[in-house]
């Protein structure tokens, strides 16, 4: 789904909202472009990923609207589990203009990040990225602060060996 489409989706709910629908335009709108980063972040430099992720999951927000209680949190979960799907599944990397080249720090990174697990992957994003407390990391990722931390100090611990030991390969 491109993005003109799901704009027009989202005003469509937005435009027969009730009391019990939330206002996905707003969320789309406001932290959509944090989720894309996020989700860019936590895929490796994968565009296609991200977008893919971010416009499902706010597609099946829009479906399931009235069964959430905290969309943003499960806009979240939803689009990270969907990140992570694509990513296990191997979806080949695109190629032709959209498919730039990241600068080499940048990309050595990236790759470090795609050697973390998942949820330290997920964390360090936030935290880092996105600037988010560990609280609302927990939120978000629906895990509890204390199991936060752990990915966060296991993620960071990692990166300094694979980062100081792609220097040390490079010298």
């Amino acid at each position: 789904m491109d993005v003109a489409t799901m704009h027009a989706n989202l005003n469509g709910v937005a435009s027969g909202m009730t009391s019990t629908a939330h206002d996905f335009e707003r969320l789309f709108r406001d932290d959509g472009p944090g989720l894309w980063r996020s989700l860019y972040a936590y895929s490796g430099g994968r565009r296609d990923i991200a977008d893919e992720a971010v416009a499902e999951a706010f597609a099946r927000a829009i479906a399931y609207r009235r069964g959430i209680r905290d969309p943003l949190a499960w806009i979240y979960r939803t689009a990270f589990r969907i990140a992570a799907e694509e990513m296990r599944r191997g979806a080949p990397r695109p190629v032709g203009p959209d498919a730039t080249a990241e600068p080499p720090e940048l990309g050595e990174l990236l790759h470090a990040l795609r050697k973390l697990s998942p949820n330290q992957r997920a964390t360090i994003v936030l935290r880092f990225e996105e600037g988010l407390s560990v609280e609302e990391i927990a939120r978000r990722m629906g895990i509890v602060a204390p199991t936060v931390r752990v990915h966060i100090h296991r993620g960071r611990k990692r990166l300094r060996e694979l980062l100081r030991a792609e220097e040390v390969d490079d010298a």
